[in-house]
């Protein structure tokens, strides 16, 4: 007779099953906790994502910031830089020099100013208006911080008797970058001086017998005329 659909007897001396095994294990839906979380923990987490928000913030907005002032300082220096300095034969009711005197003094000056500041190209020359003269010397190159070079300039029109006093910023007009006069003394003269400069050119001005605010309109129109760009 055939065993076939009859049912297979546990195998003799076998254990019997556990009935353990044999019961799924149900996996709670919670995460694990060793410590139950507290209302003090929820506001500490909350303010830690404040914290981190703020400072998210502030390092964007100092990118931000930091890069509009990067490319302002680069199209400034771009738009600066190709400059070319003359001395013309006349600015406005000031004439050129053109005696050797007045030439061995301009390129004297020039000398000066490049051994200070290191130049490409040097002009220079001294200017008549009835009685009074102007000494106009200057130069082009790339400079990095025009205000700090032209500082240091001032040093040179500094004698024995004191520097250059009552140094301040006057209107540079179009062209942009940084202008300065000031006061200085010469055998117990005291006269104007001033000066600019920008990312390309840096000159300065000596006006005997001229007040101070004489001098810084007419340095606006030396300006003017001395200075082009490329």
């Amino acid at each position: 007779m055939s065993d076939r659909g009859q049912p297979i007897p546990p195998s003799a001396g076998a254990p019997d099953p556990d009935p353990a095994e044999s019961t799924p294990v149900e996996i709670a839906e919670a995460p694990f906790s060793l410590t139950p979380e507290t209302e003090a923990d929820a506001r500490d987490a909350e303010s830690r994502s404040k914290v981190r928000k703020v400072v998210l913030g502030a390092l964007l907005v100092v990118t931000v910031v930091g890069g509009a002032g990067l490319g302002y300082f680069a199209w400034n220096v771009n738009t600066q830089r190709n400059t070319t300095l003359s001395a013309p034969p006349q600015i406005g009711s000031l004439t050129l020099n053109t005696s050797e005197d007045a030439a061995s003094t301009a390129e004297y000056l020039q000398g000066a100013l490049s051994a200070e500041i290191s130049m490409d190209k040097t002009v220079g020359g001294v200017y008549t208006a009835g009685s009074a003269n102007v000494l106009f010397f200057g130069g082009t190159t790339l400079l990095w911080s025009p205000e700090k070079d032209l500082d240091t300039s001032f040093e040179l029109i500094a004698d024995q008797e004191g520097a250059v006093t009552n140094l301040h910023e006057v209107d540079a007009g179009d062209l942009g970058g940084v202008m300065k006069c000031g006061l200085t003394k010469s055998e117990d003269a005291e006269f104007a001086v001033c000066g600019w400069a920008d990312h390309g050119s840096l000159a300065l001005a000596m006006f005997p017998e001229q007040t101070e605010s004489a001098a810084a309109p007419l340095m606006l129109e030396i300006r003017k005329a001395a200075q082009t760009r490329d």
